[in-house]
C-alpha cells in the first residue's frame, strides 16, 4: 500500500515519488532540419531536459524527508540513459527505461499511456513529479495527460510543496499563477509539475557519477506494462526549417528631433501609421 505507515507510538510513512525525464539537445543547439526531414543539431551534447532538473531534486528530497524514495523513468530509445544516469548521480534511487517499436514518433496521449503504465507497474507511487514541460517538443500536455490516465488529481505550475500529510494522505502546495500565487490542498496519489522557483538542482558527486556510470537500466515494453496503445490522434505530417529572415536597415541621421520626424514620415510613406 502506498504511504506505508510503521510504528505504534510515533508514526513513520515512506513516500514512493516517480520522476520522468529525457534527453533533449542542449538550448544553445542550432537545431536544422536536413532535406530528408529529419532533425539534426550537430554535434550538441545531450543534456537532461532543463525543466526535469528542479522535478528530479525535488522527487530526492520529497522522498529524502518521508524516509521514502525516488524511482525515475525515461520513455524512449537508449539515448535517454544519459539522463537516467544523471538523475541517478544526482541521488534518485532507482531507474528505469521504457520503450517499444509501437512507440517510435507516438504522440503524447500514446507517451502518457506508457507512463501511466509503469507508475502501475511499480504499484505503490503516492506522487509523480514532473518538470514543467518538454524543451525538444514544446509542450506540457502529456504532464496532464498522465493524470487523467492514472485516474489522480493534476496540479501545475507548483512553485512550493508546503506540506504532505501522511496520515491525511494529503498534500498542499503553492501554485505559481499570472494572477499570484494560490495555496492548494489534493489527496494523494497526485501528479503535480513544478516550476524553476521550487528548488536549487544539486550537482551530481564524483561519488555518485561512478556509481551511476555502474548501473544497469532495465527496460519495459508495452508488453511488461500490460499497455496497449491508443489510436494516433495527433500525427507530424511534415518538418520545415524557419523561413530565413530577411531585411534592410537604414539608420536616420539628424538631431533626435529630426530623427523622429524622419521615421514619422517614413512610416507614414509605408502606411504604417
Amino acid at each position: 500500500m502506498p504511504l506505508v505507515c510503521i510504528g505504534l507510538e510515533k508514526e513513520v510513512c515512506t513516500l514512493h515519488v516517480v520522476v520522468f525525464t529525457r534527453s533533449t539537445p542542449d538550448t544553445a543547439a542550432r537545431v536544422e532540419v536536413g532535406k530528408d526531414g529529419s532533425v539534426t543539431w550537430g554535434d550538441a551534447a545531450m543534456v537532461v531536459n532543463p525543466w526535469d532538473e528542479y522535478a528530479l531534486e525535488e522527487s530526492i528530497l520529497q522522498a529524502k524527508n518521508a524516509g521514502g524514495k525516488a524511482t525515475v523513468i525515461a520513455i524512449g530509445p537508449e539515448q535517454h540513459n544519459d539522463a537516467l544516469k544523471h538523475s541517478l548521480a544526482m541521488g534518485v534511487d532507482e531507474a528505469a527505461r521504457v520503450w517499444d517499436a509501437a512507440l517510435e514518433d507516438a504522440d503524447s496521449l500514446a507517451y502518457a499511456a506508457a507512463a501511466a503504465g509503469a507508475v502501475k507497474k511499480l504499484g505503490d507511487v503516492d506522487l509523480v513529479i514532473l518538470g514543467k514541460e518538454s524543451i525538444d517538443v514544446g509542450t506540457d500536455q502529456h504532464n496532464y495527460q498522465i493524470a487523467r490516465k492514472l485516474g489522480w488529481p493534476m496540479l501545475s505550475y507548483v512553485s512550493k510543496i508546503v506540506a504532505v500529510d501522511y496520515s491525511a494522505r494529503t498534500i498542499k502546495v503553492e501554485r505559481l499563477l499570472e494572477q499570484g500565487r494560490q495555496i492548494v490542498t489534493s489527496r494523494l496519489p497526485a501528479v503535480i509539475s513544478v516550476m524553476k522557483d521550487i528548488n536549487e538542482p544539486r550537482y551530481p558527486s564524483f561519488i555518485g557519477i561512478r556509481k551511476a556510470s555502474k548501473a544497469v537500466i532495465p527496460e519495459w515494453s508495452l508488453a511488461d506494462l500490460g499497455v496497449s496503445l491508443p489510436p494516433t490522434r495527433t500525427r507530424t505530417l511534415k518538418l520545415m526549417n524557419l523561413p530565413a529572415r530577411e531585411g534592410q536597415v537604414e539608420m536616420l541621421d539628424g538631431t533626435p528631433e529630426e530623427q523622429a520626424a524622419k521615421l514619422v514620415e517614413r512610416l507614414l510613406e509605408e502606411k504604417v501609421l
